[in-house]
């Protein structure tokens, strides 16, 4: 399924738009990893400034019982998302999509918040956290009560009806599946990032698809899907707090990504520090003040509390 609309170079659609898109893997790091700093370095990074961005990806979720989409090199842990112009314009893809949702999505629901999301909302509570950007479409910051957030990649809670606009909460949407494929009952090969399940691929056929019920539209869950574009509105927002910032922190995130690798890019060419906490490398490393290696929520956890 997937999100966040990955640079072009990375696809290869070929002739078949419909077919689904495999992404190669990677190794996006070419240059030095960052410098090492640990705990303490990272609390004195977070009381030098006064208003910190705080850019958040799917290592800040794992321990929540999200997967994440890479490993620490970068490569891909998943190879099929959807990509958008292939979910709007074909059934089959939709088809695809709802079905492997219908068994993703409780594990998205069932998730809370851990330490790490905890910490960032302490963090906005001491005043020094200007804006908190995530990747992330778990709703998970905004659960562990931060509330200057972007969700800059939308939140899959919501489902939206691409005709005529009407929004469905996720659990409502969940029940009208379950009573439209009262025996359908496939085996579920395993779970994957962002409330995906993999299915067998002779699974799909059987699935049946719950329109819009005010106008008959497709659905599409309120996320960026690969390929589609950011909401303006939503990167503007980024881009005016971090003018108002004076300084960045990647949380859980290898920024392979462009929408987040974006934001490290603007940051650097501002003057603004950057520190890091990540298990393993980030697109990102060459700009980095030093980064803190260690689960987000254990390194968040005590750095926030030494503030």
């Amino acid at each position: 399924m997937g999100t966040a609309g990955l640079e072009r170079p990375l696809y290869n659609t070929g002739m078949n738009a419909a077919r689904i898109v495999r992404i190669p893997d990677m190794r996006p790091f070419d240059g030095l990893d960052a410098p090492s700093g640990d705990v303490e370095r990272l609390a004195r990074f977070m009381r030098a400034h006064r208003q910190i961005l705080v850019l958040s990806g799917a290592g800040c979720s794992t321990r929540s019982g999200i997967p994440a989409y890479r490993d620490g090199d970068g490569r891909w842990l998943r190879r099929d998302p959807i990509l958008y112009q292939d979910f709007i314009k074909h059934d089959d893809m939709r088809r695809r999509y709802w079905a492997r949702s219908f068994f993703g999505w409780p594990r998205m629901m069932k998730a809370r918040p851990n330490p790490a999301h905890v910490a960032l909302a302490e963090l906005e509570r001491t005043g020094r956290l200007s804006l908190l950007v995530t990747q992330n479409v778990d709703g998970l910051h905004r659960l562990a009560g931060s509330e200057n957030v972007v969700e800059l990649h939308g939140c899959l809670a919501e489902v939206g009806c691409m005709a005529c606009g009407a929004v469905i909460a996720r659990p409502a949407l969940q029940r009208r599946i379950a009573a439209a494929n009262p025996d359908w009952n496939p085996q579920v090969l395993g779970i994957n990032p962002d409330g995906d399940a993999e299915l067998d691929a002779n699974a799909y056929p059987g699935f049946r698809v719950v329109d819009c019920r005010d106008c008959g539209g497709a659905l599409k869950p309120d996320v960026v899907f690969f390929g589609e574009s950011v909401p303006a509105h939503r990167v503007e927002a980024v881009s005016r707090a971090l003018a108002a910032s004076d300084a960045l922190l990647i949380v859980g995130s290898s920024l392979v990504v462009w929408s987040g690798y974006r934001i490290a890019r603007q940051a650097a060419e501002a003057g603004l520090p950057i520190a890091a906490v990540n298990n393993g490398r980030t697109r990102a490393d060459a700009l980095l003040q030093f980064k803190v290696a260690g689960d987000c929520d254990g390194v968040l956890n005590r750095a926030v509390s030494r503030l």
